[in-house]
């Protein structure tokens, strides 16, 4: 479920330090908008501030077209085709994330895929509604029943439906805003600390270094508000499939992270990003603790 996340987040660091290599290199070359004296100072505070609002959302909104296309790669996912010839299972699959799509109101269904994992895993994703995807891992098919499935699978279409990866890109723009200037802002400070043949060097490997590290600090707001929008996901599922079969989803889930515990050999498992967390631990994770998720969805 937390895949989603990490792929956005992987995305759009790989994405902003291509911009910024390349930006650098075109500058190197160039005299276009120059942002820097001649010794690697920063020349105009206004036009950093405008450069890293136009990188910054546009690296979002680069991550979030490519989210699609990387979950798919990255997970080996096998989009199940209505027009094929399915097998049953696949069929009623489809089927399923159909209805609950249409449920929720959706126009256009989102792709419906399977990837082979021993993981007990779903997520979606997609640049809209339109262009959306929802994935389930053999892993989860096998181990979960029918109602804790119709669960999963409506609280990832609560997703698409709340559009949940466009809010979470502006966000992303916003923080990207903050990243690609303070790094600037640090780099330039670090840079004049070395000798003046050596600067331009410094500037350039210091605002890859602290661009990568605030990115990483930047994630604890987007997992923070992962956390919160997984609640609105529940009640969104719940609406959907039903309270009942939402809250069998969530216990068939805390099941799983019990039995893992119980057998720290299964490394598939252990990699879920909707286990319970504690410590600083938690500030990481995409998903609030499990208990808190059924005692929240039982008040509704």
């Amino acid at each position: 479920m937390g895949k989603r996340i990490l792929f956005f987040l992987l995305t759009n660091i790989l994405v902003l330090t291509t911009i910024v290599i390349v930006w650098s290199v075109i500058t190197s070359y160039t005299n276009i908008g120059p942002l820097y004296d001649g010794t690697g100072n920063i020349g105009s505070y206004g036009a950093l501030a405008l450069f890293s609002i136009i990188v910054g959302f546009a690296g979002a909104f680069i991550s979030l077209g490519m989210s699609r296309w990387m979950a798919k790669k990255m997970m080996k996912v096998h989009v199940l085709d209505p027009d094929d010839n399915l097998s049953t299972a696949e069929r009623q699959l489809v089927e399923r994330v159909h209805r609950l799509s249409r449920a929720a109101g959706l126009m256009h269904m989102p792709e419906v895929g399977i990837y082979r994992s021993k993981e007990v895993n779903a997520f979606a994703t997609g640049p809209s509604k339109k262009r959306s995807l929802v994935a389930v891992s053999t892993g989860l098919l096998e181990s979960m029943d029918d109602d804790a499935v119709e669960g999963v699978l409506a609280h990832e279409v609560a997703h698409v439906s709340n559009g949940d990866m466009v809010t979470m890109t502006l966000l992303q723009g916003v923080i990207n805003t903050f990243v690609v200037f303070l790094s600037r802002i640090v780099a330039a400070i670090v840079a004049n600390f070395v000798r003046a043949e050596m600067r331009m060097i410094v500037h350039f490997a210091a605002i890859i270094i602290f661009q990568i590290l605030f990115s990483i600090l930047g994630s604890l707001v987007v997992m923070a508000f992962s956390r919160y929008r997984e609640f609105h996901a529940d009640r969104g599922g719940a609406d959907l499939a039903g309270k009942d079969k939402m809250a069998h989803a969530l216990r068939s889930l805390q099941n799983t992270v019990a039995s893992v515990n119980d057998n720290s050999n299964d490394s598939a498992i252990q990699t879920m990003k909707i286990n319970n967390k504690g410590g600083v631990a938690r500030l990481f994770s995409s998903h609030p603790d499990l208990d808190e998720r059924i005692r929240r969805l039982e008040q509704k």
